[in-house]
């Protein structure tokens, strides 16, 4: 068996695989024309790799694949051509939304225009009340006409959201069957997102329904690449789900990515003894950057695009700043980095693929601190005298010297960073420097000691591999499914037994679902959730289900607002995350041996500037580090899947679990 996990970033498309005894790595340039051709490639390079020939088909397989297909579409919006299917009198109920404004103070502000225009919106007869009630019957003909209209409208899939569904789907279920009937592809609400607020229920619905038939596309050409092969996706929700599933649920990928950096993350922090961990995770475009304080922070809160998207997911916050992020000048000459991206193609201009835009990474090179011979293992070649001409006519322009325009890329990258992470920690009530930042991405190495600096963090902590540490937490992932039901009751009308069959019945439905996707039942297990209130409150939060619910939601809401009183408390949603474990990863633990490095472990010196100030740096191999080994900067570590830059006076130390613990001061 060959286990392999895939993520597909917009500059490095990466691979983590293991078979028996036989664990490896690999990267590769992203090919966002075609998004499967780098996986399909990658895959055959591992098989090459192995000793078998490229032939990737019925060999037995087992790959994780975190996919940007579905994020790109919408943020690019080049989803399908999609139509709404809800109740006449609400069909605008997508475009007044919240009426909230995202720049309160942009007076030329104006809102982009809506995925799914008003000539795509359908209204339909038939009523369900807010108490489950049907109020006004379903008209079969009149809805059978309306699908007429869609039809004519030359839609490619279709949302249907009608009010109350999730107390009685019965005629959002008669609408999908319809539309299957006719090959168009259907999300209804009730299946999605099973919860009250019309609006949030409405959006992910149109969401899904708007990326579905992009990544059931993709899917379905890389199914046919690697048939013989087991294929899983990643979840925003730190879990695997069958390809088959994420056809039909796309909405549950956006994140796929970066939740699998979140969960390895977690797990590899844990094992070392660090359970309060800050994630930064730096790639060629973006850096995404969680809070975790022991668990995976799931948020049903979520927007992308400006669309909201309640699904659960990791709470991570992205910026957009990444090796490939472009330096340049605004309207009043000063410096810019991102979020504009080179990405793959062209790329930073060092990669030599027609970039002549000077990015992170061209800064990082020419203040040495990348080694041009270690990248990528010394698998792709720099331009560097390109890479020196471009920073150089740069500086000209802004009337500055080279390395002080080289370092202020890197404050201004870093600065950008540095408020992602203020967001996710100081403005929710925590203390950065009560937590360790967990660095990686191909790029989090250059940068993440400058950024524990910035936030008074004591420690930065750098797995082995850490530029593919993504790819290798997609193998960590269980699968899992979520569920939601809404309730909507006072917490003391909601008796044990009520509970109980709630429950029940979503984990019915939960170990039914697992089961078709291969999992035993000894492999099954579920967590029970509420989502709580006082009454009066427009937001919930969601307690751990527990002997005593009330008391912990006074608990938690004390801890995350500073206060609790005495109104009643509502249960608005039951809550199940269902999950099938799968086999962990295994990790080798050595008993610390000498502090000194050995001579095999310094391979050269080079000449790095730190502050405007020139100095001789060690070049270390990180391949011939020992845990028990401690050094101390200025020093740059190579290793296959990132390059990182210990500035003077940082000291290392080598764990037992060869990760890197760097003490700042």
């Amino acid at each position: 068996m060959i286990t392999i996990g895939v993520d597909t970033g917009g500059t490095f498309t990466d691979f983590t695989y293991v078979t028996g005894e036989t664990t490896g790595t690999y990267k590769t340039l992203s090919t966002p024309h075609n998004p499967a051709e780098a996986v399909i490639n990658g895959l055959k390079h591992i098989v090459q790799t192995l000793g078998l020939d490229d032939r990737i088909q019925d060999l037995g397989m087992s790959i994780v694949h975190g996919s940007t297909v579905a994020t790109n579409a919408i943020l690019e919006r080049k989803g399908v051509r999609t139509a709404l299917v809800t109740n006449t009198g609400f069909t605008d109920i997508i475009e007044i939304g919240r009426q909230n404004r995202s720049r309160l103070y942009d007076l030329a502000y104006r809102r982009q225009p809506h995925i799914i225009p008003e000539a795509l919106r359908f209204g339909i007869l038939g009523r369900v009340s807010s108490e489950g009630d049907i109020i006004e019957d379903f008209e079969a003909e009149a809805t059978r006409a309306v699908i007429r209209r869609i039809q004519d409208s030359g839609a490619e899939s279709v949302a249907v959201c009608l009010l109350f569904s999730f107390l009685d789907p019965s005629h959002e279920r008669q609408i999908g069957d319809m539309l299957t009937a006719l090959d168009l592809p259907a999300s209804l609400s009730s299946d999605i997102l099973a919860e009250f607020r019309e609006f949030e229920r409405t959006s992910t619905t149109v969401i899904n329904a708007y990326v579905s038939p992009i990544m059931t596309r993709y899917l379905t050409s890389l199914n046919q690449a690697v048939s013989g092969n087991s294929l899983r996706v990643m979840q925003s929700n730190g879990g695997s789900i069958s390809a088959a599933t994420a056809m039909r649920e796309s909405v549950r990928t956006i994140l796929s990515g970066p939740a699998g950096g979140a969960v390895g993350a977690l797990e590899l922090g844990k094992m070392a003894g660090f359970d309060k961990i800050i994630t930064f995770d730096m790639g060629g475009t973006s850096s995404d950057v969680s809070l975790m304080d022991q668990v995976l922070p799931l948020t049903t809160t979520s927007a992308i695009s400006g669309y909201p998207v309640k699904v659960p997911m990791i709470d991570i916050h992205t910026v957009g700043a990444g090796g490939g992020s472009i330096a340049a000048l605004d309207p009043g000459g000063s410096l810019t980095v991102g979020p504009e991206s080179a990405g793959a193609t062209p790329g930073p201009i060092c990669y030599a693929q027609g970039g002549d835009q000077v990015t992170v990474t061209d800064a990082n090179l020419y203040l040495g601190r990348i080694v041009p011979e270690h990248f990528l293992g010394g698998g792709m070649e720099l331009a560097e005298t390109q890479t020196r001409t471009a920073i150089e006519a740069l500086a000209d322009q802004l009337d500055m010297s080279p390395v002080e325009l080289a370092e202020g890329i890197l404050a201004v990258a870093n600065a950008n960073m540095e408020r992602a992470i203020r967001i996710i920690s100081v403005e929710k009530g925590f203390d950065p420097r009560e937590f360790t930042l967990f660095s990686f991405g191909g790029a989090g190495g250059m940068h993440c000691t400058e950024l524990a600096r910035l936030l008074g963090m004591p420690t930065v902590f750098i797995p082995v591999n850490p530029g593919i540490l993504s790819a290798t937490g997609m193998l960590m992932a269980d699968v899992v499914k979520d569920y939601s039901r809404t309730i909507m009751c006072g917490a003391d009308d909601f008796t044990p037994d009520a509970m109980e069959h709630a429950f029940a019945q979503l984990e019915a439905r939960g170990e039914a679902e697992l089961s078709a996707e291969g999992l035993i039942q000894s492999d099954i297990t579920h967590e029970r959730y509420l989502d709580m209130r006082y009454t009066g409150q427009s937001f919930e939060i969601v307690v751990p289900f527990c002997d005593a619910p009330i008391e912990a939601f006074h608990t938690l809401h004390e801890k995350q607002y500073g206060h609790r009183n005495d109104k009643p408390v509502e249960v608005v949603n039951v809550r199940l995350r269902s999950l099938g474990r799968q086999p962990s990863l295994t990790f080798s633990r050595a008993t610390p041996g000498p502090r000194n490095l050995s001579a095999a472990a310094i391979t050269g010196k080079g000449q790095t500037i730190f502050s405007g100030k020139e100095y001789e740096t060690a070049i270390i191999d990180r391949n011939a580090l020992a845990p028990g080994n401690n050094f101390t900067g200025p020093a740059i570590v190579t290793e296959y899947s990132s390059t990182i830059v210990i500035p003077p006076q940082v000291t290392v130390q080598v764990d037992e679990w060869s990760n890197l613990i760097l003490d700042i001061h």
